[in-house]
């Protein structure tokens, strides 16, 4: 039932979007986003607690409310620009997106080496992908299928245009590796919580979290490179992808230093990035529940005695 509630849903949104002039919808936006905030308790407690364990008392009350506030409205302009996407094209997608740092990105290619983009949930995420490949070319994307069949299968279509392949992050390994062998270019998002088996604990705004060792993985075994990637805009017309400095992999005899090494440097621009403007991060997420399940009203799970 809900499934179908979620495909009626996208397609009205879809017609809105469609149809009513710029000028009119942009607000129209603001305005749907706030009354679903205003609705949303669940999410507005998370992303509280997100924000208190982040910044503690560094950034008061109302900026915190703020911020929310902006993450929803986002959301909301990152659907409206999802559904103009649906479908694109090369030339419609540079048109809308500048290259920031792309010496960084020239570098790499000329590296000949594979090259593992590091992203998360930050700015409209849904339009990295497409830039990238757009820009670059083939590209192979790591993630999991939504829970709603018929949402699914509509994001799928979106995500692979042009020569976008998706892989499912369960059993990812050998189809990355096939990936990178064709030549193409490997991208994941690695600021969501994991399990205790899937995550190593690094350091995240000063706070033990679990993070997903896998760009590190991949890339030590492919002898590649990790180019952290994030896009930003400023009015939801024009967006920046900006690249950063790419993280080399250590191949040393102590694999389990090499890989956390790295994967604590990915942490460290993901909260750089953040940091500087954090109303475009999603901070739906319970970015820190694998260590901090109390700060979330989670109750630890008492062990049996034996």
């Amino acid at each position: 039932m809900m499934d179908k509630i979620y495909f009626v849903l996208f397609h009205i949104f879809r017609f809105l979007v469609t149809f009513i002039p710029r000028a009119l919808l942009d607000p129209l936006l603001v305005f749907i986003a706030d009354i679903v905030r205003l609705c949303d308790s669940k999410h507005r407690f998370i992303m509280m607690t997100n924000l208190n364990l982040a910044y503690e008392d560094t950034l008061s009350l109302a900026q915190k409310k703020a911020i929310i506030k902006e993450v929803y409205r986002n959301l909301a302009f990152n659907g409206a620009d999802f559904v103009r996407n649906y479908p694109t094209t090369k030339e419609a997608i540079l048109k809308k997106v500048r290259f920031e740092n792309e010496d960084i990105m020239q570098q790499a290619l000329e590296s000949k080496r594979p090259i593992v983009f590091q992203t998360g949930h930050y700015g409209n995420w849904e339009l990295v992908s497409l830039a990238l490949a757009a820009r670059y070319g083939a590209l192979s994307g790591i993630g999991r299928p939504l829970d709603s069949p018929m949402m699914n299968h509509i994001v799928r279509q979106n995500r692979e245009q042009l020569d976008i392949e998706l892989i499912d992050k369960k059993g990812a390994m050998r189809p990355m590796l096939k990936a990178v062998k064709e030549g193409r270019n490997i991208g994941l998002l690695v600021d969501q919580n994991t399990s205790r088996r899937a995550g190593i604990i690094v350091k995240f705004f000063g706070k033990d979290v679990r993070h997903t060792p896998a760009a590190s993985i991949m890339a030590r075994r492919v002898s590649g490179l990790i180019v952290p990637v994030f896009i930003s805009t400023d009015d939801h017309k024009v967006y920046t992808l900006t690249f950063y400095d790419p993280i080399e992999v250590a191949n040393t005899e102590n694999m389990e230093h090499d890989i956390l090494e790295a994967t604590q440097a990915q942490a460290n621009v993901m909260e750089a990035v953040i940091r500087a403007k954090p109303e475009e991060w999603f901070w739906f997420h319970r970015r820190w529940k694998g260590e901090h399940k109390s700060a979330y009203g989670i109750r630890k799970r008492r062990k049996r005695d034996v």
